[in-house]
Order: structure tokens, then sequence, then C-alpha cells
């Protein structure tokens, strides 16, 4: 399949690139490994593309004052590699190292995962499990948006025609905390039927989020309160299970049905809290 015409133009700056993309329907290249397989099916359709791909300032991974920020740029594969990120945030490397196959992590990023915003891709669940702050840029002015606000349905998000995403801002979580990312892929594509995230403090605050479950990535509150503050042995593991997925829409398409598709997130979410247990 071949997409229809369009420009191309490769930005040297964050500036450079709103500029161009300001007053015209462009869309921002990186990766690629989602817009490209969209225009090849003329599902999108953009007259031209702005390649962000060789901005130096966008890739970096760096800890500042007890923040992780990742540049928006940043490969799956980079993100999977990182020292830090492995020390720090550890299941952010191994959600990383479960996308897509050795290629896809070596061009997708981050930024472009988390601006598409597909249903089953993992970086929602990590970034609302880990209480993350998306960091955009637009035409003279910067903003932040809590990972929390940030998904807001099928494909939606967010960010406002000509912002651009710069870079995530994940807190560190204090001494003591564990984190885990469980999912159970597609097999070809390696999206999440369901993937599960869990951040258990050292105090025994929960933070749960899901993704591939429903139209957008979300955070449990129902299992977070059932979790929070308890020890986590079996019984109160099997309540939290109990209290998720309360008022979700579950999907239910080809790959699983509804029914299934809660079973699985339920298994799964047992499976992560039992990890952090």
């Amino acid at each position: 399949m071949i997409p229809v015409s369009f420009e191309y133009q490769k930005a040297g700056t964050v500036e450079e690139a709103i500029a161009v993309l300001s007053g015209s329907d462009g869309k921002i290249l990186a990766g690629g490994h989602s817009l490209l397989p969209a225009m090849k099916l003329r599902l999108n359709q953009p007259s031209k593309l702005v390649d962000i791909a060789g901005i130096s300032s966008l890739k970096g991974i760096k800890e500042d004052n007890g923040i992780i920020i990742i540049g928006a740029a940043a490969t799956h594969a980079a993100i999977a590699s990182s020292d830090l990120i492995k020390d720090k945030l550890p299941f952010f490397a191994e959600g990383a190292s479960m996308i897509g196959d050795v290629q896809v992590r070596n061009y997708g990023t981050i930024g472009g995962s988390l601006a598409h915003a597909d249903p089953a891709a993992d970086w929602g669940a990590l970034v609302l499990a880990a209480e993350a702050t998306i960091k955009v840029q637009g035409s003279g002015e910067s903003r932040d948006i809590p990972a929390a606000g940030f998904f807001q349905g099928l494909f939606s998000t967010a960010l406002q025609d000509g912002e651009i995403i710069t870079a995530i801002h994940v807190p560190v979580p204090e001494d003591g905390s564990r984190t885990v990312y469980l999912k159970f892929p597609q097999p070809a594509s390696r999206f999440a039927l369901v993937g599960c995230a869990v951040v258990r403090h050292a105090d025994g605050r929960t933070t749960v989020a899901f993704t591939g479950v429903a139209d957008t990535p979300f955070r449990d509150n129902g299992a977070e309160q059932a979790a929070s503050g308890n020890t986590l042995d079996e019984a109160s593991i099997a309540d939290a299970a109990d209290a998720a997925l309360q008022g979700v829409n579950v999907l239910s398409d080809h790959y699983a049905s509804e029914e299934y598709r809660r079973h699985l997130a339920k298994v799964y979410l047992k499976k992560a809290l039992r990890a952090v247990a």
C-alpha cells in the first residue's frame, strides 16, 4: 500500500519543528512505527512530515533532583538498556523490552507511542502507574500534562494542534518501593491484549494501571484502594482483583472477547501484586 503524496522536512530543533507544523496539517515523524502504517492504509493523510529524530535534546535519559527525565525521542531499546532506568525504574526497562521486535524497539520512540495513544500500547499503563508528567511544547509556550489527564479516548490525547511531546518526567519511587509490568501479548504484533503496571510504594500505597483492556489506558481506583495499606497476601490480592475493572467498558474484538479480556486482566493483576508483595 502506498500513502498519498507528502512533503518531508528534517527539523534541527524543537522550535523549528513547531514552526514548520504551525498552520498546517503536518505530522511529527520520529520512529514512524505508528504513523507510517496508518499512512500506508490512508487512515492518516498528512500533507507534510516533520522529522524530529535527529534532535539530540529529545533523546537523553537523565536524573535531576529525584526525577527521571526521558526525552521524547528516546527509543524503546535505549530505555530498555539504560542502566539508570534499570536501577531507578526497572518496570520501564521491563516494559520497553517487551515492545514489538528488535526493529521496532530500535526505531520506535516513547514520545511517538504516547502521542499515538494506541489503546494496546505498553507505555500508557507504565506512565500512569508511575504518576509521570508529559512535557509538551507548542508555539511560544510549554506545559505539563499529568499522565492521569493525558489519555482522553481511543487514539485521543490532551495534545493540542501544533504541540509536540518533548520529555517524560517520572518521579523516582522512594527506597523500598517495588515495581512490575506484566502483559499478555498478541503473538504477532506484541501489543498487549492485557498489560498491567503496578507500583508498590514503601508506605504501602499502590498504583495500578492497565492497557489493552479498554479504549484508553487507565488507573484502576478500585484495585488501588483494595491493595493500598494492606499486607499483600492471597486474601487481599483476591480482594483487589474482585474490585478491579468496576464500571470499565472492556474491549471485545477478534483477538479476545470482553469476558476473556476481563478474566485476563484480573489474572495479570494478581500476578503483578504477587510480584511486588
